[in-house]
């Protein structure tokens, strides 16, 4: 697993122009199998604070499913979900922090 800090965004598109200012960590779970990349992802995202980004690649094609059902648990947002040849992309934005609290 490979975290690493950037202070610029992903992707060139002025949409996320905004997030200049904003912490994106890379999280690079390639060859990892279910249940591995969303627990992974859900790890790092508690380390990251509210408006930072967290970009996923994994190679495992259940993470489809399973990442976007962990967004959905914890309240952040999934910015861009790419496939590519080589495997899938997600870039998550941390949401502030209160559905995860009231989860518990």
């Amino acid at each position: 697993m490979k975290l690493t800090g950037l202070r610029r965004p992903l992707t060139r598109s002025a949409h996320f122009a905004i997030y200049g200012h904003m912490t994106t960590t890379k999280l690079d779970l390639t060859g990892l199998k279910c249940p591995l990349p969303a627990l992974k992802t859900r790890k790092a995202l508690k380390a990251l604070k509210p408006g930072d980004l967290l970009e996923v690649r994994c190679t495992d094609p259940l993470s489809v499913i399973d990442i976007p059902n962990l967004i959905r648990e914890t309240g952040d947002t999934v910015e861009i979900t790419e496939r590519a040849e080589r495997g899938i992309v997600f870039l998550i934005e941390k949401a502030n922090g209160l559905i995860e609290k009231a989860n518990g």
